[in-house]
């Protein structure tokens, strides 16, 4: 089942209280402070992140069962943990990227 968790939108502008991700090369910002829960992501060059991710809105979705959710689908990314306790995956679908999150995995 899924249960949305935030919006999260490419930017080139710095935003306030950002979170440096050192392996994605990117800055984002927690969507539990937006009321819209929407995260920003600040890309630095060089990122090893998808360009459809640095370029592409993303909805991102948290899952009791990450394998399970991308069964069938086209993968974007395969599944990583970009912070302790968190596991992520990208796969695209409707030509977007969707990203599946385990929390407390």
């Amino acid at each position: 089942m899924r249960e949305l968790h935030h919006i999260g939108i490419p930017t080139k502008t710095k935003q306030p209280n950002e979170t440096y991700i050192a392996g994605g090369k990117l800055f984002i910002t927690s969507s539990d402070a937006s009321p819209n829960k929407i995260e920003w992501l600040r890309f630095e060059p060089g990122s090893p992140m998808p360009e459809m991710l640095q370029t592409s809105t993303h909805i991102a979705y948290r899952v009791d069962d990450l394998k399970a959710e991308m069964k069938g689908r086209k993968v974007l990314m395969e599944p990583f943990s970009p912070m302790p306790g968190v596991t992520v995956a990208f796969v695209i679908e409707e030509g977007v990227p969707i990203e599946l999150m385990v929390v407390g995995a």
